[in-house]
């Protein structure tokens, strides 16, 4: 996006901008970062920026954020269906269930095939309960999730209901395989990940994830972040 594709947009009025969000950056990185070079551009002061949802730091893909008065509409975008390929590697977990944190735990994994996998896999399609990780941003009585994590601090986090309306195996390759899951507003990818592996009677955890779609919007409507820090 150059200058003169920056322009014609009204961020004041409202604009909701599709980025494919970059690897180990947090869903606030790209906030903080597209209000700036929007409000070093127009050369104003405040701006009302917001994201639709979020991802992960080792995620990457579709982050949808609002501008201006577009974000009234971050509710219902936060409600769209959402589409991701997530890697996961069978036989340990970590903490985290994802690379932010290392391995704490091997597990076998010759009792696991195919065919097991894709059996266990159809257990989880349709409505689910899930307990999000504990490396998340849930709320616990004023307080996200993460931060008793990293103090040690057990708590307990109630499960949600969800939708996992598809999870398709697009390959398998031991200890990875590749997953493209289509879900419903809520769910851990990382924390099905772990499900996974549990119900396997072994272990799972991420070690990669892409979101593909939110809604009608998919990659192809996606931003280059760094393409529109240099407009």
């Amino acid at each position: 996006m150059m200058e003169s594709e920056i322009l014609p947009f009204d961020f004041q009025k409202g604009e909701v901008l599709v980025f494919d969000k970059p690897l180990d950056w947090t869903s606030f990185d790209l906030v903080h970062k597209v209000r700036y070079i929007i409000c070093k551009r127009l050369n104003i002061k405040k701006l009302k920026v917001g994201h639709a949802g979020t991802l992960d730091p080792k995620a990457t893909g579709i982050l949808i954020l609002c501008t201006g008065k577009a974000t009234s509409k971050i509710e219902s975008l936060q409600s769209d269906e959402k589409e991701y390929v997530a890697t996961v590697k069978i036989g340990a977990t970590t903490p985290s269930f994802d690379l932010e944190s290392d391995e704490d735990g091997q597990y076998k994994t010759d009792h696991i095939s195919k065919e097991l996998l894709v059996n266990v896999l159809q257990g989880f399609i349709g409505t689910i309960n899930q307990i999000p990780p504990e490396f998340s941003a849930v709320k616990i009585n004023g307080k996200r999730a993460y931060e008793y994590a990293r103090k040690g601090v057990a708590v307990e986090i109630k499960s949600k209901i969800l939708e996992i309306k598809e999870i398709e195996l697009l390959s398998f390759n031991l200890p990875e395989v590749k997953l493209r899951i289509v879900c419903g507003k809520g769910t851990y990818i990382r924390a099905l990940a772990r499900d996974i592996g549990i119900a396997l009677g072994s272990g799972a955890y991420l070690t990669g994830l892409r979101r593909t779609r939110v809604g009608n919007f998919d990659l192809s409507h996606a931003l280059v972040v760094e393409d529109f820090l240099k407009s």
